[in-house]
């Protein structure tokens, strides 16, 4: 499979939402919903194929009185492609409207096998775009791209490696289990505690009571004419794992994308 993607998404536990349906009238995207805002974390075309997803990232928030949700982006870069990265780019006022946020786009290009994933930065006050290279491993947080990176962060040292090492094939006709291999250990937390400074799968107790934690987690991998999504709605519960789309797809070459908070 030419591209994979593991997104960890991270919220306040008590926010609202649904896992991936189709639930927005008149369009072809599949994406868990944000009931509070509408929007998504992480949405497939699935004709195309193509993903996108998004993290929060550090940074001043847009002021308040014209703030807009970030959870339309990936339902724009889904159904818009790499080029509506693009335009946000070259399109400051827009960007203003916005908290910092990073938005990974991955794609295949026929008629080549292969597939691209461009990711755009928004910091609040200066915009980037990052082709992520293929074939290889990129890990994204809150804090960036941090691997691989001169400056890693402790889930980078401790993640970065072994997500690269055991890259699964992710083949759509095997059972999850077969599919994604050493993936699901890693994405189950790798044994880690949910406070340790290098957890993928966390959990937080603010000082006002709420949780912000991670909520779920997504696995996707397309090529050209199809791909897989997986869904696991219970962090580090293998047990809820299951498969949200499934369609053969052709062999290429991509990259491996880890996005997470």
């Amino acid at each position: 499979m030419p591209l994979l993607l593991l997104g960890f998404r991270d919220e306040l536990t008590g926010r609202p939402w649904q896992p991936p349906a189709r639930h927005w009238p008149g369009s072809p995207l599949v994406g868990g919903l944000d009931e509070q805002a509408g929007g998504t974390w992480l949405a497939v075309d699935p004709g195309l194929p193509r993903v996108a997803c998004i993290l929060n990232a550090r940074g001043p928030q847009a002021p308040e009185e014209r703030r807009k949700s970030r959870g339309e982006l990936p339902l724009r870069a889904a159904a818009e492609g790499q080029e509506a990265l693009r335009h946000l780019h070259d399109d400051p006022d827009t960007l203003a409207r916005y908290d910092p946020f990073f938005l990974i786009c991955g794609d295949v290009n026929p008629p080549s096998p292969d597939a691209q994933a461009l990711m755009l930065s928004w910091d609040g006050a200066r915009a980037d775009l990052e082709q992520l290279q293929a074939p290889g491993t990129h890990l994204i947080t809150n804090a960036g791209h941090t691997y691989p990176s001169e400056h890693p962060d402790a889930k980078a040292e401790h993640f970065g490696a072994k997500f690269t090492a055991p890259r699964p094939d992710a083949d759509p006709t095997a059972t999850i289990k077969d599919a994604w291999g050493d993936w699901l250990t890693l994405a189950g937390g790798d044994g880690l505690s949910e406070d340790d400074p290098a957890a993928i799968v966390v959990r937080h107790e603010l000082p006002d009571g709420r949780v912000y934690g991670t909520t779920s987690v997504s696995l996707v991998a397309l090529g050209p004419g199809g791909l897989r999504y997986d869904f696991q709605p219970v962090p580090a519960d293998s047990t809820t794992w299951y498969a949200v789309l499934s369609q053969r797809v052709a062999l290429g070459k991509g990259p491996a994308v880890v996005a997470g908070c």
